[in-house]
């Protein structure tokens, strides 16, 4: 019989994600907390930064992953998912695997949770063995993520123990008591400001203390770019500011309609003062800090990695100040992990218990109707919980991440040239219409949306870094020959531009047999924010392009893209049915998706004269065929 401590030694967890936005991370580190308290040894990486072998070299494999596209895996487990998929695998190679899975999904997608699906079962088909039911979340559910992440966690938490029960003298450790973080930040024995760090200022330039600073982050897989214009297309007067943003790069980089530029935002220097000031922290906040792992002597290759990976960073440039102004969400939304861990740095008792309250699973609505409704930031909370005082070691397990934002990119084709250069320079061209998140909450506060704030407030001729990433509408030149029914309200509208555009430079003939595209925009107003009506007019008058717009707010009766849809429905049919055409579809989440599809199912059941049954299984097939493409957000 094994001794206690070496029983724990063998007691070993990895957990994996695969994310776009940052959600199956978040998961997949609480799921990291919840197997540490029953005395795992947990490893918390991306599905990408592991290989099949190493799924045998632990105990226990958890997966957390989110669906992208038309039923994608993200991209930070692409490679993992090729290596999973090779045809050299012989069945029963992962008999020794024992797994559980989580899949993050929005019910507005066609592909609802089909990573998810598709990845759990090839790990079944190779020998995997699932310890517990696999779990599924929906972006519609009232109480998001956390509605049935919570339940599924909690009955995962039993199953472990039942399973992998603890030795002798050994009990769970409580949730009152704080996990030690994996990483260790503190101030550096040098202990001297770096001048060049200062408010953040890149060394020589004056900052301006109302912006964030102007100075290039070291973010790795990168590219740089420069800001040739950043203009408001809706009038003054409409309620939303939506920019068109243009890019260009020194260098040739190849993109296709679909694609997007991830932005990594920075926080305002009002902000960051203020979490300086709320921490005590003024004083040192441009001194340089040391980041180690917690553990001594760690085996880096099987440990977790450090939080600021993705940053290429010395402790020359590594500051409390750097940190909050570029690193850390001091401006996000809170999750309910937060409010348990803060809950430890108070010796206030009725902030404590008011604080764990936010932790327990019976209130979730509350904790909704605090954080996620009024939209409160991490810094309004601290500001609250005023007699919380935040250890510096324990900052990046508290605060998050700030991560990048994707945005689809508007330009295509000629387009793609980049503006003309003083210094004869050509490269890449960019171009994005981004809707300014910017609104005023039930609290009567007003909200900015942290990376949207960031690029209404970038100049002409200023320089950032951004992560250009492939999309998930998959057209290319072989679809020249098929119609193209587009439906994009909104901002939705720039991929489809991209698209039109591209499809203007492709072979002539085969554009003149797909005959004119088809656009179906829509928005509230003709007069206020009808985004490139000029470039739609100017393509339809050459006989390039047919635009059906819907203006919403224009008169008494709402008319939407769909309802447009239903009067177009023999265009739509003989697009799509008889020619065998591609629809695509972009724009927010939510209602809109789901009103498009019904109305295509009503086009198919009228004009083809048949069941709904039918009108419905057509639609599924032109799914599976990769003739229906869907990408909202």
């Amino acid at each position: 019989m094994l001794h206690p401590q070496e029983e724990l030694r063998h007691r070993t967890a990895l957990i994996l994600y695969g994310t776009e936005t940052g959600n199956a991370q978040d998961v997949a580190e609480e799921l990291g907390r919840l197997v540490e308290r029953l005395h795992f040894s947990a490893r918390v990486t991306e599905l990408d930064g592991v290989t099949l072998k190493e799924l045998l070299q632990y105990q226990v494999v958890i997966i957390a992953i989110s669906t992208t596209g038309q039923g994608d895996l993200p991209a930070n487990a692409l490679s993992f998912w090729k290596s999973l998929r090779s045809a050299r695998l012989r069945p029963g190679c992962l008999q020794r695997m024992q797994f559980v899975s989580f899949g993050l999904g929005d019910t507005s997608y066609p592909q609802f949770n089909f990573a998810h699906r598709k990845l759990y079962n090839r790990l079944v088909q190779l020998g995997a063995h699932p310890l517990y039911e696999r779990g599924e979340s929906d972006e519609q559910h009232p109480e998001g993520i956390d509605g049935t992440f919570l339940p599924w966690a909690l009955g995962l938490r039993q199953r472990l123990v039942d399973l992998y029960p603890l030795p002798n003298g050994f009990e769970p450790i409580p949730d009152d008591v704080l996990l030690e973080p994996k990483w260790k930040l503190e101030l550096s024995s040098s202990g001297a400001i770096h001048p060049s760090l200062v408010n953040g200022a890149v060394a020589g330039a004056e900052p301006d203390v109302e912006l964030p600073p102007v100075d290039l982050l070291p973010t790795k897989d990168t590219i740089t770019v420069s800001v040739n214009s950043n203009t408001r297309l809706t009038t003054s007067t409409h309620w939303q500011d939506v920019r068109h943003l243009t890019l260009s790069s020194h260098h040739d980089h190849q993109y296709m309609p679909g694609d997007t530029l991830t932005i990594y935002p920075k926080n305002f220097p009002t902000d960051v003062d203020a979490f300086l000031t709320l921490t005590n922290w003024e004083n040192i906040a441009d001194a340089p800090l040391s980041l180690s792992p917690s553990a001594p002597n760690a085996d880096l290759s099987v440990y977790p990695p450090h939080p600021l990976r993705m940053f290429d960073i010395s402790e020359t440039t590594l500051t409390i100040r750097w940190l909050f102004t570029n690193v850390l969400d001091i401006m996000a939304i809170p999750r309910r992990s937060f409010f348990s861990r803060i809950a430890h740095f108070t010796t206030d008792e009725f902030q404590r218990d008011r604080l764990l309250e936010f932790t327990n699973p019976e209130y979730l609505d509350e904790l909704f109707d605090y954080t996620t409704r009024p939209r409160r930031s991490i810094l309004e909370v601290l500001q609250e919980f005023d007699t919380v005082k935040l250890p510096l070691q324990h900052i990046l397990d508290i605060i998050p991440v700030m991560r990048g934002r994707q945005f689809s990119i508007a330009s295509g084709g000629a387009l793609k040239r980049p503006l003309a250069s003083e210094d004869g320079v050509y490269g890449t061209r960019f171009e994005l219409l981004i809707a300014i998140v910017k609104y005023r909450t039930v609290i009567k506060r007003i909200r900015q949306g942290v990376c949207t704030r960031y690029i209404a407030s970038l100049k002409e001729g200023q320089q950032i870094c951004v992560k250009l990433q492939k999309g998930g509408l998959g057209i290319t030149e072989k679809d020249a020959p098929r119609p193209v029914i587009m439906i994009g309200p909104g901002t939705g509208v720039a991929p489809m531009r991209a698209l039109i555009y591209e499809r203007q430079t492709w072979n002539t003939v085969a554009s003149a047999e797909a005959g004119k595209d088809i656009l179906f925009f829509g928005c509230r107003n003709e007069n206020h924010d009808y985004f490139f009506q000029d470039e739609w007019k100017a393509l339809e008058d050459r006989g390039k392009l047919e635009v059906h717009a819907a203006f919403s707010r224009d008169q008494r009766q709402k008319v939407y893209v769909q309802d447009l849809v239903r009067q177009s429905s023999p265009k739509i049919y003989d697009a799509l049915h008889n020619r065998l055409g591609i629809v695509y579809i972009c724009g927010s989440s939510g209602k809109m998706p789901q009103a498009v599809r019904e109305a295509l199912i009503e086009a198919f059941q009228k004009e083809g004269s048949v069941e709904r049954a039918d009108a419905e299984a057509y639609l599924m097939g032109m799914e599976k065929e990769g003739r229906y493409k869907q990408e909202t957000w």
